[in-house]
């Protein structure tokens, strides 16, 4: 029975009668993951002066989804919840991305850092480990930024084979981040290679795809750090690494032909490895996901939404995000589903056959199935919560409508605002809506207090 059918079965088991998904027979899975891109970025967005063809094709031959979010504002938190397939609240510590050379930026972040101890922990439920433990291959190629300590290294969470950039940004050509730090690693151990990253990156998971076999399925997590400063294109190569002080490093300033040709060149190689699936004939078997991590910095095209990176504002966690899986996910789809990055856990653990602990229940619906089914959308409560320094964003989406908050010490700016007319978040409803206004605030409220965990208990 080929994969195809099998994951037929388990999507309409009222058709068919059967949730099982036999071992030898489940999907491949590739997650590919871009760094700060923004949700305008691509030409399949609407971006008209950025070629993007191999992402724009793989929109045509599955679903581009206009309302999928990120768990985080930034990027560690979004990770922690892709492989958790839980808000990264649960864990402690991972709400604000790690800082350069592993700086915490928040009070529970400070204190584990104090320790030793910022990262995601090994005992922590990962889906990446219920895949192994499952009979998966696993591969990690990219970008890492859940834990500078040895301990927290990805091969320790069910990776067998792991080639990373430890932190959250390098220099593209020689592997140092803007303190200095040397951030290029393979299974825990810093190595020496040349190159760019965003190529390194996919090489490698194209010659882990290659030494795939039929006996056993695969999940592959490409994890870029483009379109992430320092600004550098393929072309770029420089003999000495990137001064610390270059202008490269800001994160809002990126050249205009610069960071094109960054993302150009992912799609390009994103295109190079998905011809390696069709080479391989793993095509037709090949679960293959594409998203960003946060929403776009200032120098992204996020339009037509408001607010950019590090906001709960729709800028900065709305998302581009596509999914093939032919057979299953029918083509040329738009979704308006509202969505967001741990759904994709949840459908993976589903058409992988693995389950979550029973205290750790998957919080996602089951994107696939959702698609494949051609089921209609639902509205559904998200949840956004992003503490740095002495500044917390704070977000609630039920429905169409946003509850939107910045707390800054003592003082705090909250909104309500209704998507289904107001994307960009310009109308404030929360004088003209008060109910509303006051539910979703309650939401939030009872939200934080229950979910929002440290290392060392529930905050006082």
């Amino acid at each position: 029975m080929n994969r195809i059918l099998l994951l037929l079965l388990a999507c309409f088991p009222v058709l068919f009668g059967s949730h099982a998904v036999e071992a030898g027979d489940r999907p491949n899975i590739v997650f590919i993951l871009a760094d700060d891109l923004g949700y305008g970025d691509l030409a399949c967005y609407g971006r008209e002066d950025i070629r993007t063809p191999n992402l724009d094709e793989l929109a045509k031959q599955g679903v581009r989804f206009t309302n999928h979010y990120a768990n985080g504002a930034e990027c560690t938190p979004t990770r922690a919840a892709l492989l958790t397939g839980r808000y990264q609240q649960w864990i402690g510590g991972l709400e604000c991305a790690i800082g350069t050379g592993n700086l915490g930026r928040y009070d529970d972040a400070i204190r584990l850092r104090e320790t030793n101890d910022l990262g995601f922990p090994t005992d922590e439920q990962s889906i990446v480990r219920l895949l192994k433990d499952a009979g998966y291959a696993t591969a990690i190629t990219g970008k890492w930024h859940l834990g500078y300590e040895p301990k927290f290294a990805p091969h320790l969470h069910g990776f067998d084979y792991t080639f990373y950039c430890i932190g959250g940004g390098m220099d593209y050509f020689h592997y140092l981040d803007n303190v200095a730090g040397y951030n290029l690693f393979q299974d825990g151990d810093p190595i020496r290679r040349e190159g760019h990253f965003t190529d390194l990156a996919t090489e490698e998971a194209i010659e882990f795809v290659k030494r795939q076999s039929d006996e056993k399925p695969f999940f592959l997590y490409l994890a870029y750090t483009c379109p992430h400063s320092p600004f550098q294109g393929p072309d770029d190569l420089t003999k000495n690494p990137l001064p610390l002080n270059s202008p490269l490093w800001n994160q809002g300033t990126a050249p205009p032909d610069v960071y094109i040709a960054m993302i150009e060149q992912m799609d390009t190689r994103i295109g190079d490895l998905l011809n390696t699936l069709d080479v391989e004939k793993l095509n037709g078997d090949t679960l293959v996901i594409f998203a960003s991590d946060n929403g776009g910095t200032r120098s992204a095209r996020n339009t037509p939404l408001s607010g950019i990176k590090g906001s709960t504002n729709e800028g900065g966690i709305r998302v581009p995000a596509i999914m093939r899986l032919p057979g299953v996910i029918p083509a040329g789809v738009d979704s308006d589903q509202a969505c967001i990055t741990f759904d994709f856990t949840k459908s993976i653990a589903r058409i992988a056959g693995v389950k979550p602990a029973i205290d750790k229940p998957l919080e996602g619906i089951d994107i696939v199935q959702h698609v494949a089914e051609g089921r209609r959308d639902i509205d559904r409560t998200l949840y956004w919560r992003k503490p740095r320094g002495d500044t917390v964003w704070k977000g609630v989406r039920e429905g169409t409508l946003k509850f939107v908050a910045q707390q800054r010490g003592d003082k705090e700016s909250e909104f309500l605002f209704d998507l289904a007319t107001d994307v960009s978040e310009t109308n404030d409803l929360k004088t003209s809506r008060p109910t509303d206004f006051k539910r979703l605030k309650a939401k939030y409220i009872e939200w934080e207090a229950t979910t929002r965990a440290t290392r060392r208990g529930r905050p006082q």
